[in-house]
């Protein structure tokens, strides 16, 4: 069997043109397609598993287990199950960027004290 969502069929998140969650369709992923405005980007938050970003185009100023880092086209960030970790879209253009989600479904605990 096997899945086609097309672009009418895919659901928009606050921060990304594409959410999908991967249980509806039995499959153990889900991921955020992200399109940032720069300034733009989640809060402190973890997960209790792996996520892993790529960045497709433009720059991520990210805070990953209380490092800062920035992470630009073609970087691979692979963030470890109940780490803390926030990022902000910076420079001049749009940040792309695919957040893989290791689960069927997303599991997000808010940080913010």
């Amino acid at each position: 069997m096997f899945h086609v969502l097309h672009p009418s069929d895919q659901r928009k998140g606050a921060i990304a043109a594409v959410e999908f969650e991967g249980k509806p369709y039995s499959a153990g992923a889900s991921f955020f397609l992200g399109d940032l405005a720069p300034g733009k980007g989640p809060t402190l938050h973890k997960h209790p598993y792996s996520e892993i970003c790529v960045v497709r185009s433009g720059q991520a100023r990210m805070t990953v287990d209380g490092k800062e880092i920035v992470a630009g086209r073609g970087d691979i960030v692979v963030i470890e199950p109940e780490t803390a970790h926030e990022y902000t879209a910076i420079g001049y253009e749009r940040l792309e960027m695919i957040c893989i989600h290791v689960s069927d479904r997303f599991i997000i605990e808010r940080l913010n004290y």
